[in-house]
This record gives C-alpha cells, sequence and structure tokens, in this order.
C-alpha cells in the first residue's frame, strides 16, 4: 500500500494514530494527536478514512485478512529446559585476576591473592541477600593457595557447604558453594 505524506493512519498492533509527516524508504514517520513523532514500517500501518479526522474513522483495509495474518504467526515457544541443567548453578564468579582488574602489574602475590579473596566474599554475601541458592567460583588449578583460602573463607559461613564442581563443566578448578536460607543466626 502506498501512503503519502498528510494521510492519517492507524498502526495494526498498537492504539496509535497520526499523520504522516515523512517518508524515508520503507521508514514512515507519524505525528500522533498529542504531537509526538514515532516512526514505523509500512506494512505495521493502515490507512485511515479520508480527511484527518481521527474519531469515527473508516479503515480502507481488510480487517479480516489483518486478523487472519495475525492468527497464522505461531508463538514462539519457550526453551525447553533439561533436568540437568535445571539445578546446574547459574551463578558464577571467576576468579581469575584478568577478569577482576585491568592490569595487575605492579600488583603482589599478596595483592592479588587479596583481591581474589575480598571479590569471592563479596559476591558470596550477595547470593545470600539476593537468595540464591548456588554459585560457582572458578579458581584455577595452579599451586592450590586460593583455593584452600576460599575454603578458609567458606568455612566461617554456618550456612553454607561446598564441593568441588562439576567435573565435565569446570575440571578441577572450581568450587560449587550452595547456601541455605533459612538458618537461624
Amino acid at each position: 500500500m502506498k501512503f503519502k505524506i498528510g494521510d492519517t493512519v492507524e498502526t495494526i498492533d498498537d492504539a496509535i494514530s497520526g499523520v504522516i509527516t515523512k517518508i524515508s524508504g520503507d521508514m514512515i514517520f507519524v505525528e500522533d494527536v498529542h504531537g509526538f513523532d514515532f516512526q514505523f514500517e509500512a506494512q505495521e500501518l493502515m490507512l485511515m478514512a479520508s480527511g484527518n479526522s481521527l474519531e469515527n474513522a473508516v479503515y480502507n483495509t481488510d480487517i479480516e485478512a489483518v486478523k487472519k495474518e495475525k492468527a497464522s504467526r505461531k508463538p514462539k515457544s519457550a526453551p525447553t529446559v533439561k533436568p540437568k541443567e535445571r539445578h546446574a548453578p547459574k551463578f558464577e564468579v571467576d576468579l581469575h585476576i584478568h577478569h577482576l582488574t585491568k592490569s595487575s602489574k605492579g600488583m603482589s602475590s599478596y595483592d592479588i591473592l587479596n583481591l581474589q579473596l575480598d571479590t569471592a566474599r563479596g559476591q558470596l554475601e550477595f547470593a545470600m541477600r539476593k537468595r540464591i541458592p548456588k554459585i560457582v567460583f572458578i579458581h584455577g588449578v595452579g599451586e592450590g593457595v586460593l583455593r584452600q583460602e576460599l575454603e578458609t573463607l567458606f568455612s566461617r559461613y554456618n550456612n553454607v557447604t561446598f564441593y568441588d564442581a562439576d567435573y565435565k563443566t569446570y575440571g578441577l578448578g572450581a568450587t560449587e558453594v550452595r547456601i541455605f536460607q533459612n538458618v537461624a543466626p
């Protein structure tokens, strides 16, 4: 359908109507009765009866054809969640230093370890506040210093348990923490 500047149009899917102020290729610019400008593609619009009266308008578009087209569109199906994925932790924290700071240049091993532990503590407490039941800390294999320090940190909380994360997903370099929310303080 050809539109021209000055035509009164209405959107097919929304309750927006107005007058065409500009046409640029397939994009049509419409100003509504309140003075707001909108941008639509041609197939999103219907021409209203001649004249600029927006009340009691008669459409020259086949309403039944529009309804049939909308009914023929299939709704998008939600992705199915496999049983294993349903219980998989969704919250991961990568403690590798290159994920925590732009540059570790000039940082001692002590500074790096403290940054990693502060990040782990902050993310664990965030998960507790947001009632996130599982969190995986990716620490890598290395010499095991960070892993030992994380275990010491996690053991200070009486409402968490921790264990090696799924080997297939993370290998040996990750620890999964389970947070029990309804434990008395």
